[in-house]
């Protein structure tokens, strides 16, 4: 666990956490023995959307990112949704596109962010239109992509390995958000 998470008080009780053992690991703890908080800082599931449209898959870019920097749709689990149906979700609401399916790649980490990252491949339809997370978008052949070396960038070249490709590794960006 980064013990410099953003957490400084208990959301409890309001004392100052400090660092104590627990469960094998050094965890940020309520020293008040009536309180017992314990921030666990289990990672988040994010999904993530290897979207194949018109023969070619679509990258995108966030609002908040470098303008040379474009990779996959993303985007939180929401409670009592499956990851299927949450990726499709993801894809309707930020592309626009009717989504056909979500096909599992696989497992990824996220560190940096603390994520869980499940990654599909879903075929989808239409006409894109970016919602408000979104500043551009891009479709790329499949034999042109260039994967990142990071989180949602290994789920790409995974599948795209898996379809028979060998995609060339790039740079990882320096995103903050």
């Amino acid at each position: 666990m980064s013990l410099s998470s953003t957490y400084r008080f208990c959301p409890q009780c309001t004392r100052p956490l400090t660092v104590m053992p627990v469960g094998g690991r050094d965890r940020l703890c309520c020293d008040d023995a009536r309180c017992g908080f314990v921030l666990w800082d289990n990672p988040v599931p994010v999904v993530a959307a290897v979207v194949e449209h018109e023969g070619k898959i679509i990258l995108a870019r966030n609002v908040a990112w470098p303008r040379h920097f474009y990779a996959l749709i993303t985007g939180f689990l929401e409670a009592g949704e499956s990851p299927e149906i949450g990726v499709q979700r993801e894809v309707e609401e930020e592309l626009g596109l009717e989504p056909l399916g979500a096909n599992f790649i696989g497992l990824y980490d996220f560190f940096r962010k603390n994520q869980l990252l499940i990654a599909y491949h879903v075929p989808a339809r239409g006409t894109v239109k970016l919602n408000e997370e979104l500043d551009d978008w891009k479709h790329v052949a499949f034999d042109d992509v260039v994967y990142w070396p990071a989180g949602t960038g290994y789920a790409l070249r995974d599948w795209l390995q898996r379809q028979g490709y060998s995609p060339r590794e790039g740079e990882s960006p320096n995103i903050r958000s």
